[in-house]
């Protein structure tokens, strides 16, 4: 089965974007994923960074800096991302647990390299987008007309997880 993910990017500017400012821990309670939506990135401190305003609600891609994720291991920070329409984050690196949650959650964590991102936040303040093919492990990032075709490397059972919308449609399928 052939997987692409596309939207609008987010960029975030920052390393070290932690699970609390992604989803705070006082919604940590809430029984379900949609009840977290509206707080995603709420106690995010950014500037130019509105966690109400319209590029977050539009986008579905962020792009971000080293260690994204760092901080406590919850499911909750990919949940947060995923009832509100996002399903990649690329980052020049991940926090491990955050990172395996993704995948188990259906969605891309791909990691790039310093110069890569450093090429994509040229274009920040600006309308991007990023289209990623999952089944040739390629992502093409396109902003006023430049477009990027980079290349990311995950491992055969995350795509797999990514390809199967998630651990628990993997499972079903396999065993």
């Amino acid at each position: 089965m052939s997987k692409v993910f596309e939207g609008k990017v987010l960029f975030l500017d920052r390393s070290d974007i932690n699970t609390d400012e992604i989803i705070p821990a006082k919604y940590l309670t809430e029984v379900s994923k949609q009840a977290l939506g509206e707080h995603l990135l709420e106690d995010l401190s950014l500037d130019g960074f509105d966690p109400q305003g319209k590029n977050l609600q539009e986008a579905a891609v962020v792009i971000s800096r080293e260690n994204f994720g760092c901080g406590s291991s919850r499911e909750h920070a990919p949940w947060a991302f995923e009832v509100n329409g996002y399903n990649v984050v690329i980052a020049q690196s991940f926090a491990r647990i955050f990172r395996q949650n993704m995948f188990n959650c259906g969605m891309l964590a791909i990691e790039a390299s310093e110069d890569e991102i450093n090429k994509m936040f040229s274009f920040i303040g600006k309308e991007a987008t990023i289209k990623v093919d999952v089944e040739n492990d390629t992502f093409e990032f396109t902003c006023e007309g430049e477009t990027l075709s980079i290349s990311y490397d995950i491992s055969g059972f995350d795509k797999a997880l990514v390809k199967s919308g998630g651990w628990l449609g993997y499972a079903d399928a396999n065993y």
